[in-house]
């Protein structure tokens, strides 16, 4: 307990408190954002000091660079942003949407969201001939398209940005020539929904989130007292819960479900609109809502089919 207590500021601080809780009676910690084999590589560095990371591939490196951000393990978090700049760096391109959004929810991870950052700049072709390019959000595409050095004409950029949105509408046909125009209606409104939420919403806290379903009198929503973030994935809180009404013109047919498991209570993400705990309620901006049951106290749908929505709207709480 001494190294540990000696080594990680997180598990100083949880072992500090258990003792004073306690007296000294050893206690289980639990760590539900860490996986089990992950943990056990960390100990292993802890105790040993020492760790190689050419045994793992770059998934499971960045699974470890945040684990030991978690566990305030500062040391190992310079080595290991390091090691993926120096020879993990083509990886890191076709892998870029995820390298981009771990490095900018994590503010230990300063070198790499400079690498992002330079990328990003100087290099723009890269990320946008990257396997997983359709993953990028609205944002970083855009940001992406419009630097000075995309060294691209006009159709070469036109057919990615095509490929995006198709990515986020695989139900419109894969050739554009047999668009109409609702089909174009849709890729223009996907473009810009994701930015319009995040635009608006990001940065306000004690929000209520109203949902109408489509084709149907049902009402869904939810209050997050946190502010949205267009990146940070989970948000604790336990103020936060989720409802359903199955008659707008009646108030008195309701589920309420408070969340259940705090530290997922909201997620942040810019692929994402509102979306509370592990899609318990989740828009997406294809106009569509996962309803699952997962982080909160029950499910406030009888079904977890996906679900249309008709419109959406946000209210912030004054007092």
């Amino acid at each position: 307990m001494v190294i540990l207590h000696y080594r990680s500021t997180y598990l100083r601080r949880i072992l500090s408190t258990n003792k004073k809780k306690n007296d000294g009676i050893l206690v289980h910690i639990k760590l539900p954002n860490i996986l089990p084999e992950i943990f056990q590589i960390i100990l292993k560095y802890i105790y040993g000091g020492e760790i190689s990371l050419n045994e793992y591939d770059a998934s499971e490196i960045i699974k470890i660079l945040v684990t030991g951000s978690e566990l305030g393990l500062q040391e190992l978090i310079t080595y290991i942003q390091s090691f993926l700049i120096e020879t993990k760096a083509n990886w890191m391109e076709q892998n870029f949407n995820l390298i981009y959004q771990t490095s900018f929810e994590n503010d230990s991870f300063l070198e790499l969201q400079k690498y992002c950052t330079n990328l990003i700049t100087k290099e723009p072709v890269k990320i946008l001939k990257s396997q997983n390019f359709s993953l990028i959000s609205e944002k970083l595409l855009v940001s992406l398209i419009q630097s000075e050095n995309l060294q691209m004409n006009v159709i070469q950029v036109w057919e990615h940005v095509l490929k995006w949105g198709l990515a986020q509408n695989p139900e419109l046909p894969s050739n554009p020539t047999n668009f109409s125009k609702e089909d174009f209606k849709t890729l223009k409104n996907n473009i810009h929904q994701s930015e319009k939420f995040h635009e608006i919403c990001d940065n306000h806290s004690h929000t209520v989130t109203i949902i109408k379903v489509k084709n149907s009198n049902e009402i869904l929503g939810g209050y997050n007292p946190t502010e949205w973030k267009s990146y940070g994935g989970f948000e604790s809180t336990k103020d936060s819960f989720i409802f359903s009404f199955k008659n707008n013109d009646s108030i008195e047919n309701y589920v309420l479900s408070r969340v259940k498991y705090e530290e997922f209570a909201i997620y942040d993400s810019h692929n994402f609109g509102p979306a509370f705990g592990d899609c318990d309620l989740a828009l997406t901006f294809k106009d569509r809502v996962f309803c699952y049951n997962s982080k909160y106290e029950m499910h406030i749908r009888k079904t977890v089919e996906e679900i249309l929505v008709e419109e959406y709207e946000m209210f912030q709480i004054t007092t």
